[in-house]
């Protein structure tokens, strides 16, 4: 069998085995990005795994420069990759991704002990949070915002106190019943 034919077996096996799994992406046919643990696990990692022309009898080319890993520390990411070059060697001139994506989700902790999440890191938070810790502090009501146009209203109606005329929102009731009639006209 060809290099060619061991990749297509091998991306059809992928492909059936990780159906409809929101951790396996599939890049193009030669590269594929695995997520080890949950989105909200702060030891998750991200495997980028690119195959050259001759895999599986070549090693693959694994990458950990994914911006999700940009929380992980340097000496982490070394140690993640050695172990995993380990596994590579191991299983040199067989079909492997299988195996790497399980033998790192099963030695996720092993391999992520040392972690100590990276200051530096993008942390995304939500507004609720961030309205939270600022009307914690001052505790001012907000306004509720209006448009232009809502507030060319108002002051259309108002006169130079900004206080609406007397009897303002009784024309139109006024209007109304002149048109239908009281109850007297019957």
């Amino acid at each position: 069998m060809t290099a060619n034919e061991d990749q297509e077996m091998e991306l059809e096996a992928l492909r059936s085995i990780y159906e409809g799994d929101e951790c396996f992406k599939e890049i193009s046919p030669v590269s594929f990005q695995f997520r080890i643990g949950d989105l909200e696990d702060t030891k998750a990692f991200i495997l980028d795994i690119t195959w050259p022309e001759t895999y599986p009898e070549a090693a693959p080319q694994i990458c950990l420069d994914a911006f999700f890993n940009n929380r992980i520390s340097a000496e982490t990411k070394q140690l993640i990759l050695s172990k995993l070059e380990e596994q590579v060697e191991a299983n040199l001139g067989t079909a492997m991704m299988y195996t790497l994506f399980e033998w790192a989700k099963e030695n996720q902790e092993a391999l992520m002990e040392n972690h100590k999440p990276v200051v530096t890191a993008v942390t995304l938070t939500s507004s609720s949070d961030m309205t939270s810790t600022t009307t914690a502090g001052k505790k001012k009501d907000k306004k509720e915002q209006l448009t232009k146009a809502q507030k060319r209203r108002i002051i259309s109606r108002t006169d130079n106190k900004g206080e609406l005329p007397r009897g303002w929102n009784w024309v139109d009731v006024i209007k109304h019943l002149s048109k239908t009639g009281g109850k007297d006209d019957e």
